[in-house]
């Protein structure tokens, strides 16, 4: 498993392998991003760590995104943030979880809260911006730490491509639109980026590589 530069951020590969979560934590608190796979097995996890979990934040609807999520919001009573921009998009998908062997997204289970897009301190001194990247989906977001220079960018940006945007509600034009709106945030070279699929990177490394990430 790929190890990220700040201990603060764990990057998961639960099974099946597939999409990159992370785990944010301070003490014994923490928060999950992009929670992929199984509720049963991130519970686990929180487990054996001694964390107790406080919210569930997405990138975005996709169903490999967000399939422990309301069933986690479930049993521990937390809210998961989603933008309203994909609230239809909840529920979409199923066959994708079936492929894998997942249990379906109920949707009368705990639905999505709409995320709020102002500076969140998301845990005791760990302060968060949420950054609009539609295209892929209508309501993708990134999430940036200005503090710890990491940037969750789901699957707008790879390591040397983008996302889809030929998916229900996908916009190419939106989508190059939100990669020039982060490349001209002139973020440090050394920021961390953690993609929705595939190995991290650093700002630098896509000027480099990605041929993709420009104004």
């Amino acid at each position: 498993m790929q190890k990220l530069k700040n201990s603060k951020f764990e990057l998961i590969q639960m099974p099946p392998q597939n999409t990159q979560s992370v785990i944010v934590s301070s003490g014994g608190d923490c928060v999950i991003f992009d929670p992929w796979g199984r509720a049963d097995d991130w519970a686990q996890i929180l487990s054996d760590r001694g964390l107790t979990l406080r919210a569930i934040y997405a990138t975005h609807g996709h169903p490999d995104h967000i399939s422990a999520a309301p069933a986690l919001a479930k049993k521990y009573n937390i809210p998961w943030y989603l933008h309203s921009g994909d609230f239809r998009l909840v529920g979409w998908g199923n066959d994708l979880l079936a492929y894998f062997g997942l249990p379906p997204i109920k949707l009368d289970d705990v639905r999505p809260t709409t995320l709020d897009l102002s500076r969140t301190e998301i845990l005791p001194n760990i302060f968060m911006d949420v950054i609009e990247t539609p295209g892929h989906t209508p309501g993708g977001v990134a999430y940036h730490f200005p503090d710890e220079k990491m940037l969750l960018i789901g699957d707008t940006l790879f390591q040397e491509s983008i996302g889809r945007y030929d998916l229900p509600g996908g916009d190419m034009g939106m989508l190059f639109q939100s990669i020039s709106n982060i490349y001209n945030m002139k973020l440090p070279v050394d920021t961390e980026i953690v993609h929705g699929h595939g190995m991290a990177t650093t700002i630098d490394w896509l000027y480099k590589n990605n041929p993709y990430f420009k104004a």
